[in-house]
């Protein structure tokens, strides 16, 4: 995930809805599922995805599928690593399907580090606390529950419905199951759209829910290695050529930079219709950005919010050094990790490149790191897609405005729209405008959240499952 999320972190209302709340009865059926994925560890260092996938392929089982509508997924090399396809079969072979992407696998918790066991869904003053509560297994559950709720309904949407619970969203280099299906299942999850994470909304400073989002594109994550080596010698006698200042020296230039404004389709809309949300002088910065990208008081502005300033361009940053090889030595070497989300247009040889040149300095040497994988690629601003949404948020949470959004992290949703699959993330589940705790500390999710959410998003796949 995406802190993609980390534009779009909201909340409804304070309000609070304690455990000894009286839920419906598919409310409460849905609270099982959720509680018993959220307590399967799906870290890659101790956890199953592919027994958190089996348990939900159980549910789907008792709900009416069969074998034939389930394919679970792994790789010999990474056997807990699977993930599952589910399959509601539509009445009309000619509609094309959609499909609902999830991960289940979550990032690392240390039982020692958190308030609460992160591994037992907790519900205290209104929130649910856990690891994964919120990223992603809230949604994974809720879209395994629509699916369920669909199929015990009886009757068959116009559109086939596919799930996809996927491992390896949150680590590199683990088992991608978003990559593999795309890359050797691609019929198996065919689809006219997906929908992801990523999507929610905004809360301003003091707590009010000031936009939902519909995210339509992201930014490509992309490491670089920056490396400077020396013939080292002795710390008693010191020289100007030292591999650790002349690092140093490059880091403070990259520090400094502030890449170029670069407006997308998805921003341009954004800043529009924000414009109209937000109050002066933001809303008016706003308006002057989308008119003029290279107005340079409008952008200084707006850069002053982290989550503005990164929507509005490339942005770089270090986020690991390593250096030298003795107390009492000159460095020898010395490392820097540069992360980088490039701007969808841009490219990662190009971002390179441009480095290179701001650092300015042949004893640098600046290598691209394995990608991810593919550049990010942003779907259209579909009206088949966007007016649903837009028509059902106003439906559940009435005077808040849909604005479609440019995630400033990155999703599984760049393996699917590089196989042909628009894929966007929905609006509907609301945060807190900290991220609740999102891959930190005793993550959270409003109660309240979790079930407004679910609620919106199975009447969104329903509208789009029988529409013509």
């Amino acid at each position: 995930m995406t802190i993609a999320r980390h534009l779009l972190v909201l909340s409804l209302a304070v309000t609070t809805v304690s455990s000894a709340q009286t839920l419906r009865p598919d409310q409460t059926a849905f609270r099982a599922l959720y509680k018993e994925l959220v307590e399967t560890n799906t870290t890659l260092s101790a956890g199953s995805c592919t027994l958190a996938a089996a348990q939900l392929a159980t549910r789907l089982k008792s709900a009416g599928f069969t074998d034939a509508d389930l394919t679970p997924f792994a790789i010999p090399e990474k056997p807990k690593e699977g993930g599952l396809v589910a399959i509601l079969q539509g009445s009309d072979p000619k509609a094309r399907p959609i499909l609902l992407l999830a991960h289940i696998d979550v990032v690392e918790a240390k039982r020692e580090d958190w308030t609460r066991d992160p591994f037992t869904l907790v519900e205290e003053d209104g929130y649910f606390y856990a690891r994964g509560a919120s990223d992603d297994k809230a949604q994974a559950a809720i879209f395994t529950d629509i699916l369920i709720r669909m199929k015990e309904s009886g009757g068959k949407p116009r559109r086939t419905v596919k799930l996809a619970l996927t491992c390896g969203e949150e680590t590199n280099g683990a088992f991608n199951g978003a990559e593999y299906l795309a890359a050797n299942k691609r019929e198996l999850i065919d689809a006219a759209f997906a929908l992801n994470e990523g999507g929610g909304g905004r809360l301003t400073p003091d707590s009010k829910p000031n936009m939902l989002a519909l995210q339509v594109g992201e930014k490509t994550s992309q490491n670089y290695t920056l490396e400077t080596t020396n013939r080292g010698g002795h710390s008693s006698m010191p020289r100007p050529d030292n591999a650790i200042y002349s690092l140093v020296g490059a880091l403070a230039k990259i520090r400094d930079y502030v890449f170029p404004v670069v407006l997308t389709p998805t921003t341009s809309a954004f800043f529009t219709k924000m414009s109209t949300v937000e109050k002066d002088p933001v809303a008016a910065a706003m308006a002057a950005i989308v008119l003029s990208p290279g107005d340079t008081g409008a952008a200084a502005l707006l850069s002053k919010d982290p989550t503005l300033n990164s929507t509005l361009r490339t942005t770089c940053v270090t986020t690991l050094l390593d250096a030298g090889h003795a107390e009492n030595a000159l460095p020898q070497r010395a490392r820097a990790n540069v992360n980088c989300r490039i701007i969808p247009g841009e490219t990662i040889e190009g971002t390179r490149l441009a480095l290179e040149r701001l650092v300015g300095d042949s004893a640098v040497k600046i290598a691209a790191k394995a990608a991810r994988g593919p550049l990010a690629k942003a779907p259209p601003l579909d009206p088949a897609v966007v007016g649903p949404a837009e028509k059902l948020a106003a439906k559940y949470f009435p005077g808040i405005p849909m604005v479609p959004v440019q995630s400033t992290g990155a999703s599984d949703a760049i393996f699917l729209a590089a196989a042909g699959i628009p894929t966007y993330g929905v609006p509907g589940i609301f945060y807190d405008a900290d991220g609740g705790g999102i891959h930190g500390l005793n993550e959270r999710i409003r109660v309240k959240s979790v079930y407004d959410g679910r609620d919106y998003l199975f009447e969104l796949v329903k509208t789009y499952a029988n529409a013509r």
